[in-house]
């Protein structure tokens, strides 16, 4: 009982330094062990992150779940409490294989179990990232803030990662994290102009009185023209 505690302590202190202290925890971490290790913690990650995912769901307080309703929303919090795991074990692999792509080119240490151990801690934002799920429920904007906020921190850790542990080049690095920091700028904004072109044309969508376009075409068969009246009306009124 007594060593099952200083194995939760050890792991609390060590996923603390990891997230809060990132070049500390990435100057001194170990990478030796085995791949038994890695999957392990992945695994704890992927079930806290899928508890909250869970909670969520079942309070419709997640995007996805308040969207899915009562009865869906609580099933679809089932499913993540089942799903996250999984994926972060899956996560755990593919995220290995691109580390050590962008850490063979800034010239680093490409040992795949180093990289295993390097990805595995830097799975210690997949709880974060699904407790501050919550906040897309209060504005869909302020959850895109912070999951752009969160993404750019992870990127600060895995610099911290390929060029403490890692070996990777310094400024080679650099140049990666600016690209990656870019790219996730530029999804971010993206993602804005397509939800409020998404949420204008829904708008318009619900304005269209049906009823008096089902008048102009009470003697015409049906199918004829009518896609294409439909689209040009739409297009007038936009």
């Amino acid at each position: 009982m007594e060593n099952s505690n200083s194995s939760v302590s050890a792991f609390i202190a060590d996923s603390k330094q990891a997230l809060l202290k990132p070049e500390e925890y990435y100057s001194a971490m170990s990478t030796e062990g085995g791949i038994g290790p890695p999957i392990i913690k992945a695994l704890i990650y992927g079930v806290i992150a899928g508890l909250f995912n869970m909670i969520w769901g079942f309070l419709q307080l997640s995007a996805v779940g308040g969207a899915m309703g009562g009865l869906f929303g609580g099933a679809v919090g089932f499913l993540a409490l089942i799903l996250t795991p999984i994926g972060a074990l899956i996560g755990l692999f593919i995220g290995a294989v691109v580390i050590l792509i962008l850490v063979a080119i800034a010239s680093g240490k490409t040992d795949f179990e180093p990289i295993l151990h390097v990805q595995a801690s830097l799975m210690v934002i997949m709880p974060v990232s699904a407790f501050l799920n919550v906040f897309s429920a209060i504005h869909p904007i302020l959850g895109s803030l912070l999951s752009l906020a969160v993404n750019l921190y992870l990127l600060l850790m895995l610099f911290n990662a390929m060029t403490k542990t890692l070996g990777a080049k310094v400024d080679t690095s650099k140049i990666i994290m600016y690209v990656l920091a870019g790219l996730l700028i530029l999804f971010f904004f993206i993602g804005m102009a397509t939800r409020r072109a998404a949420r204008t044309f829904m708008r318009d969508f619900e304005n269209i009185d049906f009823s008096e376009q089902l008048d102009k075409r009470s003697n015409i068969p049906f199918g004829e023209n009518t896609y294409t009246d439909f689209i040009s009306d739409y297009e007038k009124r936009s």
